[in-house]
């Protein structure tokens, strides 16, 4: 099975930590669409044969989107792919942008799940972040969209903020349980390079979370997990029974996906292409017929990269015999000779046949795949 990413760029203002590829022209959203149903057009054979079983609606602010030009984008890919007709159709949004009406309008369309991009339930810390929106808009959002009678609800929060502590956290978490949402996306901050946290960081205005304080932080949010029954799936992502993000999971499982939009990304196993992160250049490249991306085809080592970056990620971890069968037993048990010093260390294990992060182990995942994989001028 595979999905469609669609790409939205557009922003009202831009959050102080993010570095993905926004644009707050938002008065040419008629053209992107445009320039969306083109590229379909233009790459319609890309996934041939290949089932569409999830949607997503990525940005940016998809939100600001109207429910009609959801609509026209959805009537296209319909038209033009193979959609399977219980996809799962996600739109990611900001809490300020879902009005009654507004989620009534996008109820009304194929999308049926929603991801709310809420960072944090404290008024200060999303002043801090550039948010929009307040704490009680966040929990009214959640509210709405529940009383439109859509329950597949996601919510983003961010731990590690500057000046957080495991009081303000875990205050976060506990209005997430009392939203009775089914799904919890929870990230580390990072400080990118260019963004306006990076900035101030280096300047000395804010001050990062320290190290211990950030794995505290993570231990509390595992611990809630459990207590709610939460799955924690994926590193940074927590979901009820039935509610784990098909869309992520597939990227997750090396499944095809095809990225629409400005900065969006492809994969088909063998390939990954990218298009360009410039609106404009976008538009203007579409509208003459061409597509505006550079491609690579994956090398062994590559391919080998991927495989573990995307398994160990999960909590299905690295199933060993696909391992095996993919790059060779030679390769395998080399892998696990790398792994020996971690499953000493009680950061990996070996359980039925897959190698899987500890609790411990996925805080310091970024280390234990760095010595796990192939280096460039590695042979």
């Amino acid at each position: 099975m595979s999905g469609i990413y669609i790409h939205i760029p557009f922003c009202r203002t831009r959050c102080h930590y993010c570095d993905f590829y926004t644009t707050t022209q938002i008065k040419r959203k008629p053209e992107l669409v445009d320039a969306l149903i083109k590229e379909m057009e233009l790459r319609q054979l890309w996934l041939e044969g290949e089932t569409i079983k999830t949607i997503y609606f990525g940005g940016g602010t998809p939100s600001l989107l109207s429910a009609d030009e959801v609509s026209m984008i959805l009537d296209a890919a319909n038209n033009l792919f193979r959609l399977d007709s219980k996809s799962e159709i996600t739109i990611e949004a900001n809490p300020d942008d879902l009005s009654t009406k507004q989620i009534r309008l996008l109820a009304n369309t194929p999308v049926n799940r929603f991801s709310i991009g809420i960072q944090s339930f404290h008024n200060h810390q999303l002043q801090l972040m550039n948010r929009r929106h307040t704490a009680q808009e966040a929990v009214d959002s959640v509210k709405r969209v529940q009383d439109a009678g859509i329950h597949n609800i996601s919510v983003d929060l961010i731990y590690g903020l500057p000046e957080s502590n495991r009081t303000l956290w875990n205050q976060n978490l506990e209005q997430v349980s009392a939203l009775n949402v089914k799904h919890l996306s929870a990230y580390h901050l990072t400080y990118e390079k260019g963004t306006v946290f990076e900035v101030k960081s280096r300047q000395g205005k804010i001050f990062p979370c320290s190290e211990e304080e950030s794995i505290l932080q993570f231990k509390a949010l595992v611990n809630w997990a459990k207590e709610q029954d939460f799955i924690h799936y994926e590193i940074s992502n927590f979901g009820k029974k039935g509610f784990f993000s098909q869309h992520n999971t597939n990227y997750w499982m090396q499944q095809k996906y095809i990225g629409l939009g400005p900065s969006a990304h492809s994969y088909n196993i063998e390939t990954r292409s990218w298009n360009v992160s410039n609106l404009s250049v976008y538009v203007n490249t579409i509208q003459k017929g061409e597509l505006p991306q550079e491609s690579e085809t994956l090398s062994e080592k590559n391919k080998y990269n991927e495989f573990l970056i995307t398994s160990l990620r999960t909590r299905w971890g690295i199933k060993l015999d696909v391992f095996e069968r993919l790059f060779g037993s030679e390769e395998k048990e080399r892998l696990i000779q790398k792994a020996a010093p971690y499953i000493k260390q009680e950061k990996l294990y070996l359980k039925d046949n897959s190698m899987i992060l500890t609790d411990e182990g996925v805080f310091l995942s970024d280390l234990v795949l760095s010595e796990l994989m192939v280096l460039p001028d590695e042979d």
